[in-house]
């Protein structure tokens, strides 16, 4: 049972797969605190356009589905 050079083509391209990972993906320049209210805003925004899409009668079926409580 030889595995030849398995162990080493595995290692070389287990770093060859690590090298294309983004080091610092949060490196937008903002603080943690910037970064919760433009997160927080985001939220808000899509908030108000679901329920501005609810008053104005879209996909009231796929919404029903979500309030119905399987027993």
């Amino acid at each position: 049972m030889s595995r030849g050079n398995q162990r080493d083509r595995d290692r070389e391209r287990a770093q060859a797969r690590g090298n294309h990972k983004a080091k610092n993906p949060k490196n937008d320049g903002l603080t943690p605190e910037q970064r919760r209210e433009r997160d927080a805003k985001a939220l808000q925004e899509k908030a108000k356009k679901k329920a501005a899409q609810v008053a104005g009668g879209g996909s009231i079926d796929k919404l029903e589905s979500y309030n119905i409580k399987k027993k």
